[in-house]
């Protein structure tokens, strides 16, 4: 009897549960979908939100070419996103293999004060940035998004990487090291491969934060080294918001985010319950 009514109860708490997560999962993806559905929309179909069946169109994607001509953008963000990300992860993991395996003076109030960095608004560095790119005339190139982007990319992959090199053995790179192995051999061919799940699940969190950055790619260019969502503001005119076009642009942003997410998420999933996020 009271095993009865302990499963009658387990049952009912597990469906209140499911309930909860479909409430949950719905509000999560009702705005992408409801973003993906608009853009197919026509220009007057779009200031319309009731209107859920209608006939496709891909209207709003060839403007993003013709007329706004967003595949120098996108140019842009891969080449910006690409060389931010590699020289993050290089630098990032000769940073946390230092602060993981060496003991000298200050080395957990270093490690503080780079996550400190990690607090500092966007809007606080654009005038330095920008006061240094004119003088070195960087301004409105690819190389100073690059080169500002590691202020926050270093540090979120030193503290990644450090949990990550923290949970590797260091019987292993001593017995290297015995074996005759240098400090660089033994980081190259132990520590980066025995953490590959903690430098896919880096790379891929690091592409999408500097994928999706905003602030310091408006403020620091111009026109030649503008990433995709800096075009945003194109899309207020006199006439109102193109919804439409704008719809379809935030779908073209996040396509290769969601396409590289799901070819990463084994690694993603795995480097995400270790470390650093444990």
């Amino acid at each position: 009897m009271i095993a009865s009514q302990r499963l009658k109860t387990n049952r009912f708490f597990n469906f209140i549960k499911i309930i909860i997560l479909i409430i949950i999962l719905f509000f999560s993806i009702f705005p992408v979908f409801y973003m993906v559905t608009t853009s197919f929309k026509t220009p007057i179909q779009t200031y319309n939100p009731a209107i859920w069946f209608f006939k496709p169109t891909l209207e709003n994607y060839q403007n993003l070419i013709t007329k706004f001509h967003v595949i120098p953008y996108i140019i842009n963000s891969i080449i910006i996103t690409s060389f931010s990300v590699v020289l993050a992860l290089v630098l990032g993991s000769l940073a946390a293999y230092s602060l993981a395996n060496f003991d000298f003076r200050w080395k957990d109030e270093i490690a503080g004060w780079m996550l400190s960095l990690r607090y500092l608004p966007p809007m606080a560095a654009v005038i330095p940035l920008f006061l240094l790119s004119q003088l070195t005339h960087l301004y409105d190139k690819h190389l100073l998004l690059i080169l500002a982007y590691q202020s926050f990319n270093i540090p979120f992959a030193t503290w990644m990487l450090r949990g990550f090199f923290e949970e590797i053995p260091k019987e292993l790179e001593e017995a290297a090291m015995v074996d005759g192995a240098s400090r660089w051999q033994s980081l190259l061919h132990i520590l980066l491969p025995l953490s590959r799940p903690g430098m896919f699940a880096t790379t891929a969190l690091l592409v999408i934060q500097t994928w999706n950055e905003f602030t310091l790619a408006f403020f620091l260019t111009s026109n030649s080294a503008r990433t995709i969502p800096t075009i945003t503001s194109q899309f207020q005119t006199v006439r109102g918001i193109l919804w439409g076009e704008m719809t379809a642009l935030g779908v073209v942003t996040i396509l290769p985010v969601i396409i590289f997410a799901i070819l990463a998420r084994k690694y993603l999933v795995r480097g995400l319950t270790f470390g650093a996020i444990k």
